[in-house]
């Protein structure tokens, strides 16, 4: 790897650090840390202060992602070092440096990256996701099943190795942000959607 793929690494790190979520919530007089989960991302922007601001939200984060990704490609990046920048977006929206290396969990930019990867298995997956959703209203259960959908779509369709790789790395990260959460769903306490958050 050279200085010119460090410093994409970098910029694709710090270009998923941009916390959206903690601008439109203080735009609102939210300090959207302090409430609900803690968490910057949609679910608890959903929970918190509405649809409208969530998809707002979503929307920045998914862009951030698949930006990434498609300012790397633009550099000539492939293989591995692509799917190290997908994981560098990701990884500043979770622990974000402007945020004191907290955020959110890290879903809709990872959704973000894989439509620039392969928008074939982006396609598969938000179907997968939406649906696992719509049957169980919660997202956190869609969340966790597409994210294992990605992986074994890639794997069915013959994807690459570095692909492969990149979909389980970021799968693995989905999982690790969402432990609580399958706590919560192992005891039957999770938030459906459309639950509001503790103010």
């Amino acid at each position: 790897m050279d200085l010119t793929h460090g410093l994409i690494l970098l910029l694709a790190y710090l270009f998923g650090s941009i916390p959206a979520g903690v601008w439109v919530a203080r735009y609102h007089g939210i300090d959207i840390q302090k409430v609900g989960s803690g968490n910057t991302g949609a679910t608890n922007i959903q929970r918190t202060l509405g649809n409208w601001p969530a998809l707002l939200v979503a929307a920045f984060d998914i862009f951030k992602g698949g930006i990434a990704v498609l300012l790397a490609r633009l550099f000539g990046l492939e293989g591995l070092m692509l799917g190290g920048v997908a994981l560098a977006a990701v990884l500043g929206h979770n622990y974000s440096i402007f945020l004191g290396l907290r955020g959110g969990k890290g879903v809709a930019t990872s959704l973000g990256t894989l439509l620039f990867l392969d928008p074939v298995v982006a396609l598969c997956v938000m179907v997968v996701g939406v649906a696992t959703m719509a049957l169980t209203r919660y997202i956190s259960a869609g969340s966790l099943v597409g994210s294992i959908a990605a992986v074994v779509v890639s794997l069915a369709l013959g994807r690459p190795l570095w692909q492969v790789l990149t979909l389980v790395a970021l799968a693995a990260l989905i999982f690790w942000t969402h432990r609580e959460n399958i706590r919560r769903l192992q005891k039957g306490n999770e938030r459906r959607f459309g639950e509001k958050a503790a103010q």
